[in-house]
C-alpha cells in the first residue's frame, strides 16, 4: 500500500483571488433532487470530488441518465418520485456518509430492495442515527452489528412522523425529509423539530425543484404526494472548502486573499461568524444570490486573533469546519473553548481527538473534554508527523498550520482529500503555502 503524504515548510503567507470547488452538499442533493424529479435538471459548478461522484453513479445505477461531468456541468433526466430502477448489484458510496444517510430515505419506500456499502471508514460510521426514525416511519431497514454498513433496505409503505431530533445533524433531518416525500397525504405531514439550527440546502433545493416544504424556525413541515419538477441549479463554492483559506489567511502575517463566488448559506457561516469573533478580518463582497442560496466573494487578510468561548448556537453551523477552526484556536492569543460539539466523534474520524493528537505532535497545550476541547493558543507550532486518519479535513487543517510552524509539518493518510477537494495541493500551493504531495510506500 502507499501512503499519500503531505509535507509543509514553515512560514509564507497567502495572496491572490482563489476560487475553491463546488459545495459538495448541494452537489449531492442537486443529483438525488434532479433524479427523482421529472424532466431535465441542468447542474452547473458541480463538485467532481469522489464523495459526489459517488452519489452520480449510484444514481446512474438506478436507471437514470446523467452526461458525464465537464467543467462543473451536467444534465439529468429525471424519472419522477417512482421510476427508479433497481440496482443490479450492492450501491458502493466510497467514503460519503452524506450519500448513504440520504440514500437511506429516498430508498426506504422504493418497490425494490437495494443494498449500500462503502469503503472502510464509512463502514465504521453510525448509521443507526437515521435507521431508527425510518424504522418508526415503517421502513424495513437491516445494519450490521454495531450499527453499522453495509445497510439492506427492502421495499415499504412509509407513514408519516413526527420527529424531534436529538442532535443538529443535517444528514438526519435530509434523510427524513427524502423519505417523506413518498408518504400518503391523507395520513399528514411529517414533522421534524430540529434542537439548533442546522444547514438547510435541502429544504432551498425542494422548493427550487417546485415542491412545498414548511419551515417555521427549528421546524420543518413537509408532506408526500407532490411532484418535482426539472430546474436548472449553480452549485456556489462551498464553504467548507473555503474554511481552511480563511484559517490560513487569518494566521499568516501579510496574506490578503479574495475567495470567489462562496456560498454564504446563514447555516453554514458558523465559521465567519466564530472567526470575526476572534478578531478576523472578514468582509464580504459582491453578495448575491445563485440557485436560491446566497453567495458572495470573502475578502480574507491576516488580523490577531484571540482566544474565545465558542458559542454553543455556532456549533451546528460550522460543525464541518472545526478543524480549521482548531487552528485558529492553537494561534490565538488566549483561551478558546469549544462545548457541545459531540458530533465531531462521528465524523469521517473522531475529530475532536485526532485533531488534539495532532496538535499535541506540534507542541500545543490542549485538553480534551467529551463534547469539545479547550487550546491554549498563542504559541504557534513546532513541526513533527501528523496521522490524519484518512480524514480529509484533518489533512487539509494541518497543512494550514504551516503557516506558523517552526518546523515541517508532514500529514499522513492524505488519499481522502480528493473526495471533498480536487486540486487542492495545487492551489494552496498557486496562494503561497509551500505544501508537497508524494506517494511513499508503506512497509
Amino acid at each position: 500500500m502507499s501512503d499519500l503524504v503531505f509535507t509543509v515548510q514553515p512560514g509564507g503567507c497567502l495572496k491572490g483571488e482563489l476560487r475553491v470547488p463546488g459545495d459538495k452538499s448541494i452537489s449531492h442533493r442537486s443529483i438525488m433532487l434532479g433524479a427523482i424529479a421529472e424532466g431535465e435538471t441542468t447542474v452547473e459548478g458541480f463538485l467532481e470530488g469522489e464523495d459526489s461522484l459517488a452519489t452520480l453513479q449510484a444514481f446512474r445505477d438506478m436507471g437514470v441518465s446523467i452526461e458525464d461531468v465537464v467543467d462543473g456541468r451536467t444534465r439529468i433526466k429525471g424519472v419522477g418520485l417512482h421510476g427508479l430502477s433497481a440496482p443490479s448489484a450492492p450501491l458502493y458510496l466510497g467514503n460519503s456518509g452524506t450519500s448513504m444517510r440520504l440514500l437511506c430515505g429516498l430508498l426506504a419506500a422504493q418497490d425494490f430492495s437495494s443494498t449500500l456499502t462503502g469503503d472502510e471508514s464509512l463502514s465504521g460510521r453510525p448509521m443507526g442515527r437515521v435507521a431508527d426514525p425510518l424504522r418508526n416511519m415503517g421502513a424495513n431497514i437491516t445494519l450490521r452489528e454495531g450499527g453499522l454498513a453495509p445497510i439492506d433496505i427492502a421495499p415499504a409503505k412509509l407513514h408519516p412522523l413526527v420527529y424531534d431530533m436529538p442532535v443538529a445533524s443535517a444528514q438526519i433531518k435530509s434523510c427524513l425529509i427524502l423519505a417523506s416525500l413518498y408518504t400518503d397525504p391523507a395520513d399528514g405531514s411529517t414533522e421534524i423539530l430540529e434542537p439548533a439550527p442546522c444547514r438547510d440546502h435541502t429544504e432551498r433545493m425542494l422548493r427550487g425543484f417546485g415542491y412545498p416544504v414548511e419551515t417555521d424556525g427549528v421546524r420543518i413541515s413537509i408532506s408526500g404526494g407532490g411532484r418535482l419538477t426539472g430546474c436548472h441549479i449553480d452549485v456556489p463554492s462551498d464553504i467548507s472548502s473555503a474554511a481552511f483559506f480563511l484559517v490560513g489567511a487569518s494566521i499568516a502575517e501579510g496574506s490578503d486573499i479574495l475567495l470567489q463566488h462562496v456560498g454564504i448559506n446563514p447555516t453554514r457561516i458558523g465559521v465567519i461568524n466564530i472567526l470575526q469573533a476572534m478578531g478576523a478580518d472578514i468582509s464580504l463582497e459582491n453578495q448575491g444570490e445563485a440557485g436560491g442560496e446566497p453567495v458572495a466573494d470573502i475578502r480574507v487578510r491576516y488580523a490577531p486573533l484571540r482566544g474565545i468561548d465558542i458559542p454553543v448556537d455556532q456549533v451546528p453551523l460550522a460543525i464541518d469546519e472545526f478543524p480549521a477552526l482548531f487552528i485558529a484556536a492553537a494561534c490565538a492569543e488566549g483561551t478558546t473553548v469549544l462545548r457541545g460539539a459531540e458530533e465531531l466523534r462521528v465524523k469521517e474520524s473522531d475529530r475532536i481527538q485526532v485533531m488534539a493528537d495532532g496538535l499535541d505532535t506540534l507542541g500545543v497545550k490542549h485538553r480534551v473534554t467529551p463534547d469539545g476541547i479547550v487550546i491554549e493558543g498563542g504559541n504557534g507550532f513546532g513541526g513533527g508527523h501528523i496521522n490524519s486518519h484518512g480524514d480529509h479535513r484533518i489533512a487539509m487543517a494541518f497543512t494550514m498550520a504551516g503557516l506558523r510552524a517552526k518546523k515541517p509539518v508532514i500529514i499522513h493518510d492524505c488519499h481522502n482529500v480528493a473526495t471533498s477537494f480536487p486540486g487542492f495541493c495545487d492551489l494552496a500551493s498557486t496562494a503561497g503555502s509551500t505544501l508537497q504531495a508524494a506517494e511513499q510506500q508503506e512497509d
